[in-house]
């Protein structure tokens, strides 16, 4: 009988080696698409990464928790699509960072399209989250409702258009926003779509770091939208799946669909599309052109000069210079800074030619949007209406509504304000409601003012 208890006792550092290896493995694979570089004996970022493959007790793994790291979506080989180059991939680095050495932080990477649950009052909206992909996230989103309430042919009317979806109807509505960027991006003869593939396409150039997810790119290039859109629309997990890298993938195809040669003329000397401020990645106001008018310019928000008067908006038949050479787009931009010296935005962006707004207040990025495509064209329309509010906070659970009275003032309602009321000191959405209707009061219908 000993003899037998030994016989099995002997396995057992050959069941715990394996079981090491198995986890090395796993920590190698995590950090690998975490985009940190790891050798066979110590890791190369990270004070407390030396040694071996998984973490000392107490040892932290990173930002976040390895189990929170996506992995890639996978497709076949055989897919067709064409490999990125090493020198593609070095000049792509180089216009998102400065440099071929920072790669995209574990938020990046985790980074996707998701919405809240179908049939919701919040079944449009995607989850924004924090960090520096939350100005992608609303812009899109923007898109997508641009598509529900004034594209999608359906019977619901108004908000109903918002809410009563299903799983894939929200798939088919990120599908036409994505595309629909992608091809204004394009100047509307093409779109570039990035998808990962199984097998490592290219190798990193000299100089530039492996992050185990670049060199799988394909791009698939469009000339029709329809054909572009049915594409992302068969491949929309590969943008909303978890693991997908959906909003990085977004980005690049972003990039390719105007080409880098041309996002690198828009840039001209400006500073790399991204930022890095302590370990925290955002994007530039390059971006966010970029997404609104399919140029990386920052110019084309606009920015001139205060004043305070209104200035004469597009689509009147008066049209100055410049903004009559860019067309009003279906998406505006609205942006209030807590600053002395307000950067004002192009009059065309103010006003587009459907009711729905990418605001940035104070930095941090939001949507607010109309459901009557008359507002901007019809002046009678203008005294008194509804917009309403998404922030992408995940405190948020219902769309906020907002009464804009354009015939009666805010600094009438100031003298109805109690001694112990903020004053002059008004939320950042109102400000920048009033950089377009100026002077007008906003009222949020019981609801606390946020954001």
């Amino acid at each position: 009988m000993g003899d037998t208890g030994a016989g099995h006792a002997a396995p057992a550092p050959l069941q715990e080696i394996a079981s090491r290896i198995s986890d090395l493995s796993k920590w190698r694979e995590i950090f690998s698409f975490c985009g940190l570089e790891i050798n066979s004996t110590t890791h190369q970022q990270g004070p407390s990464s030396a040694g071996h493959g998984a973490p000392r007790a107490g040892e932290s793994p990173g930002p976040q928790p390895p189990s929170s790291v996506p992995r890639p979506l996978l497709l076949p080989q055989g897919m067709g699509g064409c490999p990125i180059s090493p020198d593609t991939a070095v000049r792509l680095q180089q216009l998102l960072f400065g440099s071929t050495a920072p790669l995209f932080s574990c938020e990046w990477a985790a980074a996707r399209f998701r919405f809240h649950p179908p049939r919701s009052h919040l079944a449009y909206a995607l989850q924004a989250g924090q960090g520096g992909t939350r100005a992608i996230l609303a812009a899109v989103q923007a898109h997508i409702i641009t598509y529900l309430l004034f594209t999608r042919e359906t019977e619901c009317t108004h908000l109903e258009r918002l809410c009563r979806l299903g799983h894939r109807e929200q798939g088919q509505a990120l599908a036409t926003a994505l595309a629909e960027t992608l091809w204004a991006a394009g100047g509307g003869g093409r779109a570039v779509v990035c998808l990962v593939t199984a097998a490592v396409t290219t190798m990193p150039g000299e100089g530039c770091r492996a992050n185990s997810f670049t060199e799988r790119i394909q791009l698939f290039e469009f000339s029709e939208k329809a054909a572009a859109q049915e594409f992302i629309s068969d491949h929309i997990n590969c943008f909303r799946g978890e693991g997908s890298h959906g909003v990085i993938l977004f980005l690049y195809s972003l990039l390719f669909s105007r080409t880098l040669e041309r996002v690198q003329e828009d840039l001209g000397d400006a500073a790399p599309l991204l930022n890095i401020s302590s370990g925290n990645i955002t994007c530039t106001e390059a971006v966010l052109s970029l997404l609104l008018t399919g140029r990386a310019s920052p110019r084309q928000l606009g920015g001139g000069g205060g004043g305070g008067g209104r200035e004469p908006e597009p689509g009147a038949g008066h049209g100055g210079g410049g903004e009559a050479a860019c067309p009003r787009g279906r998406v505006g931009f609205l942006r209030w800074e807590r600053a002395r010296r307000q950067r004002q935005v192009s009059p065309r962006l103010r006003t587009p030619r459907l009711p729905v707004w990418l605001c940035s207040l104070s930095g941090r990025h939001s949507v607010l949007f109309g459901t009557d495509s008359r507002l901007l064209s019809d002046w009678k329309a203008e005294r008194i209406f509804h917009l309403y509010f998404y922030s992408g906070q995940q405190e948020q659970t219902q769309t906020a509504c907002l009464t804009i009275d354009t015939h009666s003032h805010h600094w009438e309602e100031a003298q109805r304000e109690g001694p112990c009321s903020p004053g002059r000191r008004r939320p950042a959405l109102e400000m920048a409601i009033r950089t377009k209707w100026p002077g007008a009061t906003v009222s949020w219908n019981g609801t606390d003012p946020f954001f």
